[in-house]
């Protein structure tokens, strides 16, 4: 398979002057599949990056709980449109009346507006989605009404991993290899420390050379992507389930082709080009006349990415054991659709804006535990960001997770367009692929000031 050569090529010389220190991926296009790996899965060691070393999902992982929810649905268990407080009366949130209001479906589509995606309590065993669960009544409220906005939630997955607990009476670690790895053919999937080391499995880096010192997030977050491991084949064979409309690669109904259609379906759209719009489960990433299911997962270190191209018999899968990899990721995807498939990708920012009125994004923004403090300089915006963490073990969870990453320094945008903004000194052209989730919109602008700032996909509301 040539494609996946070329493939190769680019992974070596994008580690090489980079410093990523390993890269694996994995191709399926008509009728063929194959995998390519570069560099070491961990640096200290030595040990290779091989076709089916192991890492870790992250959030792609959310697919998954959808795919578990949906069949829940099929089976009459579950109603979309029903209230979550139906399956789960504990489900509370900080702010009061909230929670009685988010649908099932506003835990898939992230429209829930549940104010928790920096909500790690520590936690494992058959109770762990319960202790999530217990804090968000304690610590956490909303950002917004429910289906008012999109914002990216990993607290409303970990809400849905419950209600499933709930509805069927099974974990989700058991749900998820019986109704998923099962039927899907993901041979070599697991969800904890003890099964991967038995394996070749990647271990997260950081741009300092340095190795995480945390595997995986607690597994309070497993639904939404803390705990999954698997290889580019059992992504592949997830992404080849949804190309069958529902069936795996071995034959077997995993989903009814209305609930894989659902998923595909635009369920929110902010409107703006750099925000893709939601289906269930899956991000919809347009190029052109061209609409891509896609996702990423962030783990400890590492970043994995499943694309599923309908129409053209194609999916891609790859993980990269520094976060730097999706600059990789992203390089790969665009030449498989401008090159391999032969497809037009228009530039999504083409040139800067005109000079715009600063002052109404200027403020300060909020949401679970940060800060962000937005001002004018110099004819452009400069954003700062503070942790603020609610005790010390969400602390050591968060910076252990982050490398450390913590304070961030002061970063400069300049208007493109809109209410659009791009990373001061960044070629608009690299903004044609996923990387546009790294464009800043503001929405809500209302008696001269926004409302919210919305980045990499998650709203922060205005408090001053």
């Amino acid at each position: 398979m040539a494609l996946i050569d070329r493939i190769g090529e680019q992974a070596a010389e994008f580690c090489a002057g980079s410093g990523v220190p390993g890269y694996v991926a994995g191709v399926y296009h008509d009728g063929e599949q194959a995998a390519v790996a570069h560099g070491v899965a961990h640096a200290v060691t030595g040990a290779p990056m091989r076709g089916d070393t192991g890492f870790l999902f992250g959030s792609i992982t959310k697919v998954m709980t959808t795919t578990l929810v949906l069949q829940q649905v099929e089976r009459g268990a579950v109603d979309l449109e029903e209230r979550v407080t139906k399956y789960l009366p504990e489900f509370r949130l900080a702010a009061p009346g909230a929670a009685e209001r988010i649908r099932v479906r506003h835990l898939l589509t992230h429209t829930n507006g549940i104010d928790a995606d920096m909500h790690y309590p520590a936690g494992r065993g058959p109770d762990a989605l319960k202790i999530f669960l217990e804090g968000l009544g304690r610590h956490c409220g909303v950002l917004f009404g429910p289906d008012e906005h999109v914002s990216y939630s990993n607290g409303g997955m970990i809400v849905a991993g419950r209600l499933l607990e709930a509805v069927t009476g099974h974990g989700y670690h058991d749900l998820l290899r019986r109704e998923v790895y099962g039927p899907v053919g993901m041979e070599d999937a697991c969800t904890s420390a003890e099964e991967a080391i038995l394996r070749s499995t990647a271990v997260g880096h950081f741009p300092n050379g340095r190795r995480t010192d945390m595997f995986m997030l607690p597994e309070t977050w497993a639904p939404a992507g803390s705990t999954p491991i698997g290889t580019v084949r059992d992504l592949l064979a997830l992404g080849r389930t949804h190309l069958r409309g529902g069936v795996s690669p071995s034959g077997r109904r995993v989903l009814s082709a209305e609930s894989v259609a659902r998923m595909r379906q635009v369920s929110h759209d902010m409107g703006t080009p750099h925000i893709p719009p939601l289906g269930m489960g899956w991000l919809l990433l347009a190029f052109g006349d061209v609409t891509l299911l896609a996702f990423s997962g962030a783990s400890a270190g590492g970043a994995a990415v499943l694309v599923v191209v309908p129409g053209f018999d194609l999916v891609f899968a790859a993980y990269g054991n520094d976060v730097r990899a999706m600059a990789l990721h992203d390089r790969i995807l665009l030449w498989l659709l401008r090159e391999h498939l032969h497809l037009r990708v228009p530039e999504l920012v083409a040139e800067p804006g005109a000079d715009v009125d600063l002052r109404p994004y200027a403020g300060t923004y909020r949401s679970n535990q940060l800060r962000l403090d937005v001002r004018v300089v110099e004819g452009q915006l400069e954003e700062s960001m503070t942790y603020e963490p609610l005790d010390e073990a969400q602390a050591r969870i968060f910076n252990a997770f982050a490398g450390g990453g913590y304070p961030v320094p002061p970063r400069r945008l300049v208007p493109v367009g809109g209410d659009l903004f791009a990373p001061a000194g960044m070629p608009l052209r690299v903004f044609a692929g996923y990387a546009r989730t790294m464009l800043v919109s503001y929405h809500g602008i209302s008696g001269g000031r926004a409302g919210y700032h919305r980045a990499g996909g998650r709203m922060m509301r205005r408090e001053a």
